[in-house]
């Protein structure tokens, strides 16, 4: 019963605030049409939050992926600038990700630096990068169907239901529940993260594990990157500035646990829905910005404390 109210207590929170806004903005919210656009805004933080995920599991934090995001958009930028087809430049945007996740799991793993100063020095790093590739300005691109991945549909293809980059967000999400789930690697992940030295003593190859996770993060996080890229049209190095602390707040309001060991796909996607359901209340509210900074700040604050206190009970 505790498993099932722990999976079930983030959606429940999705509807209580949904609800919610529905009540305060009657004919505004709850339309078809705001919904699609609540999904399209989602489909960013979630599909880096799946990496995120995997990352939390893991006992490990990753602050660089809002620069992986700005970077993968510069890269593709580039590359179709440069004649590259479009599903080369993509390709080419994921490759650049995944190459900055294996640069943090090897100073991570080899070097032996704690995640958290890793991380945040990568997220510098990764942001000089993107501005430097793009001479500090956004890139404009010839039109593609890559800039069509987050477009509302039009009425020829309604039949889709969902635009394509939600597609792909649920399509990789299944594929992170299964590997979580079903596989040794998945097994592998949990086990580093609830206890690394137990996990090592029982033969769980615990540096490989967390190199393959941070390589996993930061490619989940550059194929957030094409999404953005599809939802801006341009490549952008100053996009996604302070991102990662709404994909890290995704997974902790979903119930995943900054100690390592705890959280699921499920609860990752939920976490991002209400961060977006929030901010897109509030905005058909009329409320400044500062009001859902804060509204946002103090969900993340909650959702943290109330993870804490679940640990404090099991000791």
């Amino acid at each position: 019963m505790k498993g099932w109210l722990k999976r079930l207590g983030p959606l429940a929170g999705l509807v209580f605030v949904f609800a919610l806004f529905a009540i305060l903005t009657p004919g505004r919210f709850a339309t078809a049409d705001n919904m699609q656009l609540m999904l399209l805004q989602t489909a960013v933080v979630g599909t880096a939050a799946l990496g995120m995920t995997m990352v939390i599991i893991s006992g490990g934090i990753d602050l660089s992926v809002g620069s992986v995001i700005a970077l993968t958009t510069v890269i593709i930028a580039l590359l179709l600038n440069s004649g590259a087809p479009p599903l080369a430049a993509a390709l080419g945007g994921v490759a650049g990700g995944m190459i900055c996740g294996s640069m943090i799991g090897m100073l991570i793993t080899r070097v032996r630096l704690a995640p958290f100063i890793v991380t945040l020095g990568m997220w510098g790093a990764l942001r000089g990068a993107a501005k430097g590739l793009a001479n500090e300005q956004m890139i404009v691109t010839p039109n593609t169907w890559l800039n069509k991945l987050l477009n509302i549909l039009p009425a020829e293809q309604k039949w889709m239901l969902l635009p394509p980059g939600v597609w792909l967000m649920l399509l990789l999400a299944v594929a992170v529940a299964i590997l979580l789930r079903y596989t040794r690697k998945g097994r592998h992940i949990f086990a580093v993260g609830s206890n690394e030295l137990a996990a090592r003593v029982c033969g769980v190859p615990v540096e490989r594990t967390k190199l393959v996770v941070y390589m996993l993060g930061s490619g989940f996080a550059a194929t957030a990157g094409i999404l953005q890229f599809s939802y801006l049209t341009v490549g952008d190095p100053t996009t996604a500035t302070g991102m990662e602390l709404d994909i890290i707040a995704a997974v902790v309001i979903g119930g995943g646990s900054l100690a390592g060991g705890e959280g699921s796909v499920l609860g990752s996607l939920v976490g991002a829905l209400i961060m977006t359901v929030v901010g897109n209340g509030c905005t058909k509210m009329e409320l400044p910005n500062w009001v859902q900074e804060i509204v946002a700040g103090g969900i993340i604050v909650v959702a943290v404390a109330l993870d804490r206190l679940r640990h404090r009970k099991k000791l």
